[in-house]
């Protein structure tokens, strides 16, 4: 039954606000965007038809009252706050509103992982050995040792990493344990834990689907997300490197199997862990649009909001699976307000100057502009930078110009990380699992170790010949600590030019 919405509701914020209002307009339709106080520099607001302010972006309560007041047909709730939340969509539905996304049924299965996993059991899909959910930390060890260290501690509830602990010995796993109990009430408000063998070095390979009310399902193909940092997807990409195309195929099915078990429709995403000898493993559904869904638009074609949009409204599929391609090779990675120098720490505050690359096969999901206020408050991601190109040698070299000319100024952000990255030799030849980002951070520490100690040694030779000229010391170290703020640097020469005009200056 075809619903028609007239004006939709988006309960989120940032870069993925921006995106769900542009199609929503492109559909023409109505969009209304909220805020909070805190995000007061939030561009989002200006390009809906109308927007309000609210305290927080989980109060269902009060969400739900600005849908009524806005005369809201549909809510779209993005990714994070309460897009996987069964009782938002269930009030949602008890006030009449579309919530965009499954049904509360299938949040129900989906987000509880003991459940997920116990439905891809049933649909003859592989998942990792593991237990139920586990009352304490004694019985859970006793379990941890028939299934052997090492294990990986997950919660029950929620996902993006949090209340994850991976436990390489049996004389951490108490502690680590009560850590990951402890971090997933607080984040999802459910303590349980349950446990999973750990895969030695696996990649994390995630599989975009779509399905109607009417039960059609199509999959997207896959997302490769093994780099990653405390858990966090850094860079994703499509085709999976190095994925031989059987594997691919059998992955995709077994998405589509799975989602089928549970019932579910609209856009959706099912991971997997894959190890050395292409063997995979399910281990969760991601029940609402994913952070880099724009890499599979990029090789589809096909636009994922839209559709999440039109099967809201009651529409079919329009596509069949043999009308999916992949196409080309894209990348995705999250430019975030964070220092990369110490340990990635966030980094809010006054964006001094914003340009974006302007670039065939390049796109930019973003809200900054030159004199926004980044807020300290909410995730430090600024931006997603999405590159196409026909090989994944020519979207890497790309993606490298791309960073050439985005430029940030005013804040930290991880733009140099990215940089040194994309010219390591394991990265170009496709050689990514989960375990490979603590080997790249040391190499990426020696680097900029190596930079600083080179400027020093430029700056104390500067400084010996500068001093004898006249100039103070002072000069020199201010004028070297000034080219450290905002992540760039100032070689000696231009040190020396600066130091030697101010005193002529005098």
């Amino acid at each position: 039954m075809s619903r028609g919405f007239g004006k939709i509701l988006v309960a989120n914020r940032g870069e993925i606000a921006i995106r769900i209002i542009r199609a929503i307009k492109e559909l023409g339709k109505k969009a209304i965007a909220v805020r909070t106080p805190e995000d007061r520099s939030g561009s989002w607001v200006y390009l809906a038809d109308e927007f309000y302010e609210i305290s927080n972006y989980l109060n269902v309560d009060e969400i739900i009252d600005v849908a009524k007041k806005a005369k809201a047909d549909a809510i779209h709730p993005g990714y994070g706050f309460l897009s996987e939340r069964e009782e938002f969509a269930k009030a949602c539905e008890l006030a009449g509103i579309k919530f965009i996304g499954p049904s509360p049924e299938s949040l129900l299965m989906s987000g509880d992982k003991a459940i997920a996993r116990q439905k891809a059991k049933e649909a003859g899909v592989p998942i990792v050995p593991g237990t139920d959910v586990l009352e304490g930390p004694e019985k859970a060890l006793e379990e941890a040792r028939k299934i052997g260290f090492p294990v990986l501690l997950k919660a029950a509830g929620g996902g993006g990493g949090k209340g994850m602990r991976p436990v390489f010995d049996e004389s951490e796993f108490v502690n680590l344990f009560k850590q990951a109990s402890e971090e997933a009430k607080a984040a999802f408000g459910d303590p349980r834990i349950y446990i999973e063998k750990y895969i030695v070095a696996p990649k994390h390979i995630e599989v975009q689907i779509l399905g109607d009310e009417y039960g059609n399902m199509v999959y997207l193909f896959e997302r490769d997300c093994s780099l990653q940092r405390r858990n966090q997807k850094v860079i994703e990409e499509s085709p999976s490197p190095l994925l031989p195309q059987d594997v691919r195929l059998k992955m995709c099915e077994a998405a589509v199997k799975i989602m089928k078990k549970i019932n579910y429709f609209n856009a959706g995403t099912v991971e997997f862990i894959v190890d050395n000898n292409w063997n995979f493993y399910f281990i969760e559904i991601n029940a609402r649009i994913q952070v880099e869904h724009p890499v599979t638009e990029m090789v589809t074609g096909i636009d994922l909001i839209k559709r999440q949009i039109k099967i809201a409204e009651g529409e079919k599929l329009d596509i069949s699976q043999e009308d999916i391609k992949q196409s080309g090779h894209a990348m995705e990675l999250r430019i975030y307000a964070e220092d990369p120098d110490n340990d990635f720490m966030p980094s809010g505050g006054y964006v001094s100057f914003y340009k974006e690359p302007s670039m065939p096969g390049v796109r930019c999901d973003g809200w900054l502009y030159s004199g926004c206020q980044v807020p300290s408050k909410y995730d430090p991601l600024l931006l997603k930078l999405i590159v196409k190109a026909e090989t994944r040698e020519e979207t890497i070299n790309k993606t490298l110009v791309a960073l050439d000319e985005l430029k940030i100024q005013g804040i930290k952000n991880n733009i140099p990380f990215f940089r040194f990255v994309l010219n390591l030799p394991e990265f170009r030849e496709g050689n990514i699992n989960t375990w490979s980002m603590k080997d790249i951070l040391e190499k990426y520490k020696e680097q900029r170790k190596s930079l600083y100690s080179q400027d020093m040694e430029h700056v104390v030779i500067l400084g010996a010949y500068l001093c004898s000229n006249g100039a103070t010391q002072s000069n020199i170290s201010n004028q070297y600590q000034d080219s450290l703020k905002g992540g760039w640097r100032i070689s000696g020469w231009k040190i020396n030019g600066r130091v030697l005009r101010r005193e002529q200056l005098r």
